[in-house]
């Protein structure tokens, strides 16, 4: 079975030219400013120096390839090579036909048929790159679908704008919120930084016997971690903004009434002089506890 590989030789032939067998980098090629053209058709990709195709198309219009005898013509050189010229050409026509045929998933019932319908768009494009026989079919195909479903592929493409552009909104809040957190990280660091450095200069002062002791807060950070205790200070600043304020009566808030000596005894007389909250109305619970137990 014949080797689908392409030994050196062959691979040596596409960057020479196919009728005198000149490379740029030869020393024969030196004495001209020549550049090596390549013919763009499908099927052939092989090169020709300037000389040579002054020559042939000086005597008729084409002259095949004596390579592949594919038939070599002025409007398909190119200095190009025929992979960049192929992969423009299915650049540019990728973007019209699915430019027309510009069906989403949910206009189709099932997977299979979305996943038909992109198979069928595959195989125009391929078909046109490629020149395939049937590519002036296909190019009218893609002509008739334009024409007939022109308002439908106008609100598609305003559809999918509208969803580009609410995708890249996503992602520039996205960014922004990674940035908000990047900076509350470096300031939380500056902090945590600034918290050790106020804790070293105050032990060395206790040290120096400058102060007493380390202050409480800088002793608080050290023991529990400086980066938990900035974020319990934060927490506590942030309810302390948000806290809710208590909603004052109609008439205003009254001052609590002084009781006096006189009326307190009073209250002692009627059974109602110590409060429910005190340790005496505990103290006299307990002994009725124990007066009902022992009787």
């Amino acid at each position: 079975r014949p080797s689908t590989m392409m030994n050196d030789d062959d691979a040596d032939l596409l960057f020479r030219c196919a009728i005198c067998g000149t490379a740029e980098g030869d020393s024969s090629n030196l004495t001209h400013t020549s550049v090596l053209q390549t013919n763009a058709t499908v099927g052939c990709g092989h090169q020709f120096c300037s000389s040579c195709v002054e020559r042939e198309l000086s005597r008729r219009k084409d002259f095949p390839c004596p390579i592949c005898e594919t038939p070599v013509k002025r409007v398909t050189l190119s200095t190009r090579t025929l992979d960049d010229v192929q992969c423009e050409k299915d650049t540019s026509w990728r973007r019209r036909v699915t430019k027309v045929f510009n069906k989403v998933e949910s206009d189709f019932p099932s997977l299979l048929e979305y996943n038909n319908y992109l198979e069928t768009v595959e195989d125009l494009i391929y078909s046109i790159v490629n020149e395939e026989p049937n590519a002036e079919e296909c190019k009218r195909r893609v002509k008739q679908e334009e024409e007939a479903n022109k308002a439908q592929i106008v609100i598609r493409q305003s559809q999918r704008a509208d969803m580009e552009r609410s995708i890249v909104d996503r992602i520039a809040a996205q960014q922004r919120e990674s940035e908000r957190r990047k900076r509350e990280h470096l300031e939380e660091e500056r902090a945590v930084a600034l918290q050790k450095r106020k804790f070293a200069q105050e032990s060395a002062e206790v040290l120096l016997g400058e102060r007493e002791e380390v202050s409480a807060d800088l002793k608080a950070a050290q023991m529990q971690g400086y980066r938990n205790e900035l974020r319990r200070r934060g927490k506590q600043q942030q309810n302390q903004m948000v806290s809710p304020r208590v909603r004052e009566p109609e008439g205003g808030l009254e001052r609590d009434h002084l009781v006096d000596r006189e009326f307190y005894r009073k209250r002692q007389v009627a059974g109602g002089g110590i409060t429910s909250g005190s340790s005496l109305a505990h103290e006299r619970n307990w002994n009725e506890l124990l007066s009902s137990l022992l009787a």
